[in-house]
Parts: C-alpha cells; structure tokens; sequence
C-alpha cells in the first residue's frame, strides 16, 4: 500500500510565491510507485484548498481560475485525526467524508506565519508524522535575534549586531541611532527578525540610509536586527540533513551578488521559463575554496543544525571577510528554497531520494516520540486529589 504524503504549501507570507515554486519542484520529484501525492495549498487568505490543479505553477497565474477547480479543505485539530475534510458541510455537526487521509506531511512552507513554528505547532498537535524542524527550532531557526543568541552562546561565531523592537525604534530612535554608531559603526546591514528571502532588507553607510533602512524593515516584523557588515563578503551556503543526533553536509554553493547583499530578485527572478526557484539563481557549485575552510564551513553548518535541534532538510548560510578569512554563520533556513536539491544532486543524492529521506525522518521521529512518556494514567481527580483547589494545598 502507498504511503499518502500531503505536501503543504502557500500560506500567509511574503515568501507565498517561492513556496509555491519549491512544492511544484518537490511534488513533481516524489516517486509515485510509492507515494500517493496529495498538494495542500495554504491561500494568502489563510484557506486551504486541495486539487490536481495545484501541481502546475502555472495555474497561479489566475488564482481565481485555479481555486474554482480546487476543493476547499481542512484538519481538525485533534490529535490522531489525520483526515483531509471538504470545507463545505451538510450540516453543523457533519464533518463530510474526508477526502483523504495523509500519513506524512511535507511542509513546503517558507517565511513568517508557517516557517516559524505556527504551522509545525498545528502538525503537532494533530499528532501526524511530518518532515522539518519542530515549533521549537523553527521558531528559533526563523528569528535572527534568538538565533543568533543560541549560536553565540554555544561558540558559533556570529557577526556583531544590535537589536530592538519597533515600539522601541518608534520611542528611542535617537539614542539607538547613537548606539548602533558606536557599537558597530558604518556600513551595516539591517533585517527584519522573522523573515526570509532577503525581503525587508538594506544596507545602510550613514545615518540616513540608516533610519530609512530601519523605517522600512518596521513595516515586516516587530523586531528589527541590525547587523555590522562585512565589507569585503564571500557568501557561502551549505545544506545539512537528518537530525541533531546524525546528519550530514553537503557540497558548498557560492551565490554570485552584484551588491552588498543577494536580494530577492537575484534569488528567485533568474533562470528561464522551465526553471525557477533557488536552483535558478547564479551560483558557483562547488564553492571555490581551500580544503581547509570547506571543512569549516561544513562543521559550522552542522553545529548551527544540532545547536538548534534541526530537523529533515536545511541550509546554512555563512559569511567569509574575504581580507581576514575570519567565517560567520549568517542564518539558517530550516525550509530553504527549492529544499536545496540542488546541492544535494551535486553531493550525489538525487531530488527523489532527498524527498524519500524526509518521509523516512518523519516516521522516525514519530516513532521515537511515542516512546516518550506524554502523560499519566492515574486520575488524581478519582483518587480525591486537587479537590479542595488551591486553599486545601499544604505548603
């Protein structure tokens, strides 16, 4: 019998179309003999719908169109329910036959509102055996600050940054200004905290740049990262993948920027009608580098997947001042673009088998998670406990 995977994509995030992009790339490379394939998409409007139609981008280019051919769908969040249920009901109380019933789940999902944990959150509490980092490392994964944080405290070198909210940006511009000056100097970088593919993102050589960097980054996230910058940069990504306890690194890729940063369009407007997505964007594969340096960077990007508590398929994104070879871990993706097939074929793993492999992370983690202890038979209820509440209690 064939395992029936949901692929879910879309969702309410400033990455929306990249995911798309990535699903239709992971979908169309899943072996059917093996896997019944089931496409999720997640609409800007936070519906989910459920339809061959979904397998081909180019549908999406009448979302109108796309969504009328399509079933809407949802999931109760109970646990062990792992039923795909039609949206339109008979009744109040009739949940409708469900369309399918998914065993594993593949998030295909990227940036704020789904990469972060709120999806992985979901999954999890419906008990349902998905590919990816947990609510816990995604959360952390997604937010440059707590990263950065982690890493720091487990001795990955990171870059100096100063970091602060919106409201605080909003009431004390002033003196963060000052701050940023003396602590980190000119040029910097500044970022929103919680998103992905470069969005959000500037460099910044005065003061001016500066408060116009930061005033845009506020109208993405709450909290705003800013970032010395590396002023002679040589861009790095390796992919990592398993778990924290056993994983492996694959070959390195050098993006090729024309600025101070690879941005949106570098990333995902590239490459031709047939081929779109990270894999499109111009890169060196493999990194021109010494041995040396690419031990580093593969060690590093393994650190940064355990320190985290990584899961299934990332990839992490590394800095080299190029005048002193001093190497800084940037970020982490925990679903990059394209899942990083890419560099996983030039490592000698092909597209089909990195989609196997997280179906087999997926059940092997949910194997090893029901035999940890979640609750207790015993109802202390039944036996009298906790009947007088709080006042009854002895100290």
């Amino acid at each position: 019998m064939k395992t029936t995977l949901g692929v879910f994509f879309g969702g309410r995030s400033t990455e929306h179309e990249i995911s798309v992009i990535s699903a239709n790339q992971a979908m169309a490379a899943i072996d059917t003999d093996k896997y019944n394939v089931v496409p999720i998409y997640i609409a800007k409007d936070g519906h989910w719908y459920t339809g061959e139609a979904l397998t081909k981008v180019a549908n999406y280019r009448n979302i109108k169109e796309l969504l009328a051919s399509c079933s809407e769908v949802y999931m109760r969040p109970v646990y062990g329910d792992y039923n795909l249920y039609p949206a339109k009901r008979s009744g109040l109380f009739d949940k409708g036959k469900p369309l399918a019933t998914l065993d594993v789940v593949i998030p295909v999902l990227h940036g704020s509102n789904v990469e972060d944990g709120i999806f992985e959150g979901v999954l999890e509490t419906i008990g349902i055996p998905y590919a990816g980092c947990n609510t816990l490392a995604s959360a952390n994964g997604m937010d440059k600050i707590t990263m950065k944080m982690i890493l720091a405290a487990d001795g990955i070198p990171v870059v100096d940054y100063v970091w602060f909210t919106d409201k605080q940006w909003g009431r004390d511009r002033d003196a963060l200004t000052g701050r940023i000056e003396t602590e980190l100097g000119y040029p910097v970088i500044v970022k929103p905290a919680n998103l992905g593919s470069s969005i959000g993102i500037g460099s910044a050589h005065d003061r001016e740049e500066l408060v116009s960097r930061i005033d845009d980054a506020s109208r993405y996230s709450s909290r705003i990262i800013v970032e010395k910058m590396v002023k002679n940069l040589q861009e790095i990504n390796c992919a990592v993948l398993g778990d924290a306890d056993e994983y492996q690194t694959s070959v390195l890729e050098e993006p090729i920027k024309s600025g101070d940063f690879l941005d949106y369009g570098q990333k995902y407007m590239g490459g031709s009608k047939t081929e779109r997505g990270m894999q499109a964007s111009k890169k060196r594969i493999p990194a021109d580098l010494p041995d040396d340096e690419t031990r580093r960077i593969q060690h590093l990007a393994g650190e940064t997947f355990r320190v985290l508590g990584c899961h299934g398929v990332s990839r992490v994104d590394v800095m080299i001042d190029a005048d002193t070879r001093d190497i800084y871990v940037n970020e982490i993706n925990t679903i990059p673009g394209s899942l990083s097939f890419y560099l996983w074929e030039a490592a000698g793993i092909g597209f089909t088998e990195l989609m196997d492999r997280l179906v087999r992370l997926a059940l092997k983690r949910k194997r090893q998670q029901e035999t940890k202890t979640t609750s207790f038979d015993s109802n202390i209820f039944a036996m009298g406990g906790g009947v007088k509440g709080a006042k009854g209690a002895k100290a």
